[in-house]
């Protein structure tokens, strides 16, 4: 399955954001968007690390649950779900790839090993089998090339 997350930049931003005032214990968080298919991430939901571990993130289970439930009110799936590296690459941990529980999700991952870069990655983990996919940062969904169905972003 070759895919790519289109992301805006807002959201890239405040990923990136969240896993550096997080530093030096990994960030981690969910976007979620429109349980209809369209693969868009629309709403940031920066999370806690309840492991606070600068090599391992962990939601806690009752603020998951809360999310999980949100979504569902809200006809939201989780699109995107990121986390950080703290000290290495921007690619999935043996334990990130065990932990992947939602195959229809981009797994993003920001390394913010360097003070001054980042880098921002974004993978599919479907049964233990990782694919790197590209990521398209927009400005703004409307003129992304989304498809004939391409209404403004609300």
């Amino acid at each position: 399955m070759f895919t790519v997350l289109r992301i805006r930049r807002d959201l890239v931003d405040a990923i990136v954001a969240h896993a550096r005032r997080d530093h030096p214990d990994e960030a981690c968080g969910v976007i979620a968007g429109p349980d209809d298919g369209s693969d868009r991430p629309e709403r940031f939901i920066p999370m806690v690390n309840a492991a606070r571990s600068p090599t391992f993130y962990e939601f806690d289970s009752g603020d998951l649950l809360k999310l999980y439930r949100e979504m569902a009110a809200n006809d939201e799936t989780p699109v995107v779900i990121y986390h950080s590296h703290t000290a290495t690459e921007a690619y999935p941990s043996r334990t990130d790839i065990k932990l992947a529980q939602e195959p229809f999700a981009h797994y993003v991952l920001v390394s913010t090993r360097d003070a001054d870069e980042h880098e921002f990655r974004s993978y599919r983990i479907v049964d233990g089998v990782v694919t790197e996919e590209p990521v398209e940062v927009v400005e703004s969904y409307m003129f992304a090339n989304t498809g004939s169905d391409d209404v403004p972003d609300a």
